[in-house]
């Protein structure tokens, strides 16, 4: 049904045979099938590897086992073991595929359950297995699976793009709450929502803001189609597959819902009033007979934190030890191409308010700050605090080559390392900034600045203002050491693609 179109609310009724409905989604089969195979691949390689760095002369160890036939055995048998230890842990479930590191986590758990069983098995039969091909197999494994993980949802994010592999979600609400929903499955195709239709809790009206003389029966270009009264119609008409429930929705209403929807295997989901806290911060307690939503603290202390910066200062040192070479050259590089130093130097604020100098590779010319004065008109981000352009004629040659590739960002490694700032995290504000911040923008202040974060692999500089809060916030909100692995990752494919980078 176009944008536009008038829907008859009069001549809705619910359909005596609605329970006949089935959603199909053959995609999703599809893609676990292809995650299946990425596994038994993956594991199929590590036993390859871990048999033939022990039986292949490659490494000269002390002790030769008896025989090679149990590890031969093993080589065959691991890869059927791997996929069954991923079902048994729930990591082929395609509630979790497609988005956010809940994925992961499970083929990480499946893997350390598999491995300590085998230890277990090991020690009961008392079976011969050399340390070093179960500390080869079973970590290699575990990395390649992670990486086709990651394949597949590459795939599958260029595919939603594409407009394929794509939910359809029919949206039900209020007004408001279903506008909400709207907007962000428009906002990132990557989501999987492709909203066919919207289900208002009541008729549209002379005073609601979705009254047919403001919208012509739509909702931000998506139709109309019924009401929570009639869903079941709804649902054929549009042949939707997941239903989005918005928060407003009143428990009997709810109940009577979810029991309609038995048997039609659709999808239920409900939008929380607490919008930006996901993962384990939210876990359901039943109090006497009710299950309601218990909200942890976001975890900014304790062992976790101690972990993050241990993490952050190893793994940015080794960079730097890496990258040395690198370093000097694009330092040399930046210095004999114009005047002024190679390395920028700027106060930020970084965790609690406090300032520290941030390095960067200079990228613009010794005068850009005096110059910003009279480029406040051409200013593309003017519905916030930053100040953006993308033909920048401050900066230099070189650093359009720097921030093509973000390479004027590496001398932030050091600031990893001091303690400043962390490898992941919010983006790195200016005093000036911070001085206009509304309340509730403080809160990107309790973690510290990051080289890159969700504003990085969502789109630099291409997003709006309030959009980089509202990532910075999440992250705040929901912070963990496997969210930054992840982040890190994406981050890799973010550079390669170069969007939002000027």
């Amino acid at each position: 049904m176009p944008a536009g179109t008038q829907f008859d609310f009069a001549h809705v009724e619910t359909s005596p045979d609605a329970t006949s409905y089935r959603a199909q989604v053959g995609w999703e089969r599809r893609y676990v099938r292809l995650l299946v195979l990425f596994d038994a691949i993956a594991c199929v390689i590590s036993a390859g590897l871990a048999y033939f760095v022990r039986f292949g002369d490659v490494v000269d160890f002390d002790t030769e086992p008896p025989s090679s036939k149990p590890y031969i055995i093993m080589t065959v048998l691991l890869p059927l073991a791997w996929v069954l230890a991923m079902s048994l842990n729930r990591a082929y479930e395609t509630r979790f595929l497609g988005g956010g590191s809940e994925e992961f986590r499970r083929v990480v758990n499946a893997a350390a359950r598999l491995t300590a069983l085998l230890a277990v098995a090991s020690y009961a039969t008392k079976a011969e297995i050399a340390r070093s091909y179960v500390l080869i197999a079973f970590p290699a494994a575990t990395l390649l699976s992670v990486a086709g993980r990651s394949a597949g949802r590459g795939i599958l994010h260029r595919m939603r793009r594409q407009g394929r592999c794509l939910h359809r979600v029919l949206v039900v609400g209020a007004g408001e709450s279903a506008a909400t929903l709207v907007r962000l499955a428009q906002r990132d195709p990557t989501t999987g929502w492709s909203v066919v239709g919207v289900c208002l809790d009541r008729l549209p009206g002379r005073h609601s803001h979705d009254r047919p003389e403001r919208s012509g029966f739509d909702l931000l270009g998506v139709p109309i189609v019924g009401t929570s009264e009639n869903l079941h119609t709804a649902i054929q008409a549009t042949h939707a597959t997941t239903v989005a429930i918005g928060p407003q929705m009143d428990g009997e209403t709810l109940r009577r819902v979810l029991w309609a929807l038995e048997g039609s295997d659709v999808d239920v989901l409900v939008s929380s009033a607490l919008t930006d806290v996901t993962g384990p911060r939210i876990s359901i307690r039943p109090v006497a007979g009710l299950p309601l939503l218990h909200i942890e603290e976001p975890e900014l202390t304790g062992t976790r934190r101690l972990m993050k910066m241990a993490f952050d200062r190893i793994v940015a040192g080794t960079a730097i030890l890496l990258f040395a070479p690198l370093l000097i050259g694009l330092g040399l590089a930046v210095r004999l191409t114009s005047r002024g130093p190679a390395i920028f130097k700027q106060t930020r604020v970084g965790r609690g308010g406090s300032e520290f100098r941030m390095y960067k590779f200079r990228s613009m010319y010794v005068d850009a700050e005096q110059r910003k004065a009279e480029l406040e008109s051409s200013n593309e981000r003017a519905e916030g605090l930053l100040f953006k352009m993308r033909d920048d004629p401050r900066i230099t040659k070189v650093g359009k080559f720097l921030r093509k590739w973000s390479l004027d960002e590496l001398p932030q490694l050091f600031n990893v390392v001091n303690g400043s700032m962390s490898l992941v995290g919010p983006r790195p504000p200016l005093p000036s900034e911070v001085a206009r911040y509304e309340d509730d923008v403080y809160r990107r202040l309790m973690v510290k600045p990051g080289l890159t974060g969700l504003w990085q692999i969502s789109g630099r500089s291409d997003l709006e203002w309030n959009e980089s809060v509202r990532l910075d916030l999440r992250y705040v909100e929901n912070w963990s050491l496997a969210m930054d692995f992840v982040i890190l990752w994406r981050t890799l494919f973010a550079v390669l693609r170069r969007e939002g980078a000027y």
